[in-house]
């Protein structure tokens, strides 16, 4: 059975600080009407996995060890007779996130990953999908600190899709900017 006196630290966050700000801010009758984070989905397509299929299971080692929780090798849903595929072949890696590996690799990311972005000046904020969903691209696999980058043979990237309750993208913004996500402020650019 999990321990149940540990808790990650955006989560407690969650529950002290950000169910506070957003309530006060949006006017919430209650706190279960307060967005929250429901899970963070880690999705990696492999270019080239067609050819060889070692690539697939190193991109599942390494999501493995980014996520900390077992990565799934994705298959190919339907013949494409162009690039040489065939139906249920392993063409990517993915992994979803709940509960706490799913605060614990926000904090990660938040705090050691995003900021190892060569020129990191903030995350855009018009990746919304309109339904409270946030997607980020992450161009190189390498700015997660449990890669080694001795062992790496390529550089890959992957999406990271934020799944909340919110029913607004502002809503959303708003739960994601006080967790930590450091967003780009574009207000202060066009003045």
């Amino acid at each position: 059975m999990a321990n149940t006196t540990y808790q990650p630290r955006l989560q407690t966050k969650y529950r002290n600080e950000v169910v506070a700000a957003l309530q006060k801010k949006f006017n919430y009758k209650s706190t279960m009407q307060v967005p929250r984070l429901t899970k963070i989905c880690l999705n990696q397509g492999i270019n080239g996995a067609v050819g060889d299929k070692k690539l697939v299971d190193i991109a599942v080692d390494e999501m493995t060890r980014i996520a900390g929780q077992k990565a799934i090798a994705t298959l190919s849903k339907k013949d494409i007779s162009n690039f040489k595929l065939r139906k249920h072949m392993p063409i990517g890696a993915r992994v979803t996130l709940r509960g706490v590996n799913m605060y614990e690799f926000l904090d990660r990311l938040i705090s050691v990953s995003l900021p190892r972005v060569r020129d990191f000046k903030g995350i855009n904020e018009k990746a919304f999908d309109g339904r409270g969903n946030y997607t980020l691209g992450v161009t190189e696999q390498i700015i997660f600190p449990e890669i080694d980058i001795d062992k790496v043979t390529r550089i890959s990237g992957m999406d990271i899709t934020f799944v909340t309750t919110a029913p607004t993208n502002e809503e959303a913004y708003e739960l994601l900017k006080e967790l930590g996500m450091p967003f780009k402020n574009v207000k202060k650019d066009n003045q």
